[in-house]
């Protein structure tokens, strides 16, 4: 067969061209390109890391930030607290003090009221045995037509007011 003959003459150059063409492009993507990529690869995989490690520390550093802050609110908020109760003591105590400042006032005007009345009692009831003294002279004397002296009167009215 003479076809099988002739495939080494005819094939044997398209296979040496076809071999220098896959070793053009071995060495050129291969060992030109290839080392490119890979390069720029490894630049963003370094990228990225950093970025990561960045933000990894920025948010310990946002954690940090807010845990000293939350303390500051929290000594705030107990600073604020107890201004709050001293306030509210300290009110109290005033509010105690005038109390008792209107509570001595009161008694003291109480007093006073309760020593005017029994001064106005007694010069009422000095008055109404007065009047008791000079009515019972009036009627013993309208009655019996006697004239009774002015101490055995007063000292009837007190028997009888007494009794």
């Amino acid at each position: 067969m003479p076809q099988i003959a002739q495939i080494a003459a005819t094939y044997a150059s398209q296979i040496f061209w076809l071999l220098v063409v896959f070793g053009l492009i071995y060495f050129v993507i291969g060992k030109g390109m290839l080392p490119k990529i890979e390069a720029t690869v490894d630049d963003r995989d370094q990228k990225i890391a950093s970025d990561l490690a960045a933000a990894e520390v920025a948010r310990a550093k946002a954690d940090e930030t807010e845990a000293a802050y939350r303390a500051k609110m929290e000594e705030a908020r107990a600073a604020a607290q107890k201004a709050i109760a001293e306030a509210k003591a300290v009110s109290t105590a005033e509010a105690e003090k005038q109390v008792k400042a209107a509570d001595a006032e009161l008694a003291s005007k109480a007093a006073a009221a309760d020593a005017a009345l029994k001064a106005a009692q007694a010069k009422a009831l000095g008055e109404i045995e007065a009047v008791a003294v000079e009515a019972a002279q009036d009627i013993v004397a309208k009655v019996s037509g006697l004239a009774v002296d002015k101490a055995a009167a007063e000292g009837a009215v007190k028997s009888a007011l007494a009794g």
